[in-house]
């Protein structure tokens, strides 16, 4: 398998939503990271000076922390320019909010990719895309907003909870309410370009590691008939090549697993190391925690990624389990609001 996607001059990740919220930790030297104060700081104004020092107000913007995950990519090569969004969380409102509180342009968007059919990733689809595609109704000469769907669509996905409780997700959205919105669907179950070849977008996740073997618990529903569905095959990554830093992968739950998913960004990517892994490790849970060594060590010793960005649902012990084997220089967790730049070297 080839990528067959070009590298970047820069590629810009904004989080938008993620379940922690973190602008006052300090980020190492070496880790492309900034924090969310960094972002509100150009677009606020002086509202008052002392000795010298011009004060902003920017602690009643900062974003709304939720479970969910959605990030804003913008990729640069020469002087062109693409934008797109993995994901978009739960709820219409937080997504909104943030971005607007973070001066998203939601003209700029020209795709949304969705990673795989769970709320807390897919909720927000027919909000979100309805006010993109009312920016880009607005904007001299935009096309209609892409948004790029596995084609294996479930009604209602949940967990079986120890305690006998199947917990579940509210309904996917359909792609009937996102045509509706002013999305252009876009039906994909094999890997492809994304945007002008900008981005490459997986097809099914190649499960390799013996350990990785999907969510335990989980049930897949599609009308009245439920089906226990661990591996979850639906669930696709999107990565980026920069010039001279390597690739970047996002797996936003990496229900196949974060070590498969740098496998598979590996093997498009041939002979281009791992540049940041950036997103939700599903490594909470009882029944998931198991495989946080292996992780780790895998991540460490076969996949050596540049920076770590852990995010959504990796679960505490993990992140503390990965910033002992990456931390400081290799370690940039995921909040909200933050921004990885990767500019060529």
């Amino acid at each position: 398998m080839s990528a067959g996607v070009a590298a970047l001059d820069e590629l810009r990740l904004l989080v938008v939503v993620d379940n922690e919220t973190d602008t006052l930790s300090s980020i190492a030297d070496g880790v492309p990271q900034t924090p969310e104060v960094a972002q509100h700081l150009p677009r606020v104004p002086v509202s008052r000076t002392h000795n010298g020092h011009p004060g902003k107000v920017v602690f009643d913007r900062l974003c709304c922390a939720g479970h969910g995950f959605s990030v804003l990519v913008t990729g640069r090569r020469g002087s062109e320019e693409h934008t797109m969004l993995f994901d978009v969380g739960p709820y219409g409102d937080l997504w909104l909010g943030n971005a607007a509180r973070l001066g998203v342009d939601l003209a700029s968007i020209e795709l949304v990719f969705l990673s795989h059919w769970h709320f807390d990733h897919s909720g927000a689809l027919p909000a979100v895309v309805a006010a993109i595609a009312e920016a880009r109704r607005t904007a001299t000469g935009a096309a209609p907003v892409v948004v790029d769907l596995h084609p294996d669509r479930p009604d209602q996905r949940g967990t079986l909870h120890p305690n006998g409780t199947l917990v579940l997700l509210a309904p996917e959205p359909t792609f009937a309410a996102i045509e509706t919105a002013g999305g252009r669907v876009a039906k994909h179950a094999d890997a492809h370009g994304l945007v002008d070849d900008f981005f490459f977008a997986s097809g099914r996740i190649e499960r390799v590691t013996a350990y990785e073997q999907g969510l335990v618990g989980h049930h897949t529903f599609r009308g009245d008939t439920g089906a226990e569905d661990p591996l979850i095959l639906d669930e696709r990554f999107v990565a980026a090549e920069v010039r001279g830093r390597g690739t970047t992968l996002l797996s936003a739950c990496s229900h196949a697993g974060v070590v498969n998913a740098a496998l598979g960004a590996q093997r498009a990517f041939v002979d281009r190391p791992i540049d940041v892994v950036l997103g939700g490790y599903h490594l909470s849970g009882k029944a998931m925690e198991t495989r946080i060594d292996a992780t780790v060590r895998d991540l460490r010793e076969r996949i050596r990624p540049r920076v770590v960005a852990p995010g959504h649902c990796t679960g505490w012990r993990a992140k503390a389990a990965l910033a002992q084997a990456f931390a400081p220089s290799r370690y940039g967790p995921s909040a909200v609001g933050t921004m990885y730049t990767l500019r060529a070297s």
